[in-house]
Order: C-alpha cells, then sequence, then structure tokens
C-alpha cells in the first residue's frame, strides 16, 4: 500500500458488461480493490461488475466510486473481525 494514504483521486477504466467507464479512486482504494479481487479470485473488472450489481439493487444506490470504497470497508471490516479471535 502506498505509504501515504492522502493522495488526490486517479482515475482508471474498467469494463462492466462490454461498456468500458473510469472511475476515481484514491491509491489506496485502487490497491485494496487490487487485493480484494486476488482474494477473490477474480479480475479487477469482475469485481468491479458484481459490486456495481450490488449498488443497482441498492434501494439507494450511491455512485460507483462511492460503492466500491463502501464495499471494500465492509469487506475488509468483516475480515478485521474474522480473523480477531474470541474477545
Amino acid at each position: 500500500m502506498p505509504a501515504v494514504p492522502y493522495h488526490p483521486p486517479v482515475k482508471r477504466s474498467v469494463e462492466i458488461a462490454g461498456h468500458k467507464t473510469s472511475i476515481s479512486l484514491e491509491p489506496l482504494f485502487w490497491e485494496m480493490l487490487r487485493h480484494a479481487a486476488q482474494r477473490e479470485g477474480v479480475p479487477v473488472n469482475a469485481l468491479v461488475a458484481q459490486i456495481d450489481a450490488e449498488r443497482i439493487a441498492s434501494p439507494t444506490p450511491p455512485g460507483l466510486a462511492g460503492a466500491i470504497r463502501l464495499w471494500l470497508v465492509v469487506t475488509n471490516a468483516g475480515q478485521d473481525a474474522e480473523g480477531a479471535g474470541p474477545a
């Protein structure tokens, strides 16, 4: 992960359902997304498509970049809780 987490968003192109779109995320979130995709055993584009589908199904869907950030925080918080052991 980057040494300094404070960095402006970086725009990258991804493909969702055959359509290219640009997403702006801070480098820390891009790195977390790459790690999550590796952990899930899927390409980054596939993971973004999965997050997008979940986002669209939400009663109050956020923007895609926000949904990715939220998904990463929730997923990582769940993993932290699983690895913490009994309290």
